[in-house]
């Protein structure tokens, strides 16, 4: 399934958030900065990742579900969208 912008927008927002978070963190650990200041950014920075990669996934099961209720075949399946769900738990 590709990746249209009505799909993407909020999980690409999260993204360019972790990106900033991220470089982020690798500031603070070249400077030598406070370890758990760091290690809480980077919990933040994976947080943002993941839901990111959620939004996606439901954003494809909304978009498969409406194409069957038109009465099209959707581009994946369920089932192969559950395997997409899996994998990032």
């Amino acid at each position: 399934m590709k990746l249209r912008p009505e799909m993407t927008s909020d999980a690409l927002t999260r993204l360019k958030r972790a990106r900033g978070q991220l470089n982020a963190v690798i500031e603070m650990m070249e400077e030598g900065r406070d370890c758990q200041e760091a290690l809480t950014q980077l919990a933040a920075v994976s947080k943002a990742i993941d839901r990111a990669g959620y939004k996606i996934i439901a954003s494809g099961l909304r978009y498969c579900s409406a194409a069957r209720d038109r009465g099209e075949q959707p581009e994946m399946t369920e089932e192969e969208l559950e395997k997409l769900f899996l994998a990032l738990s």
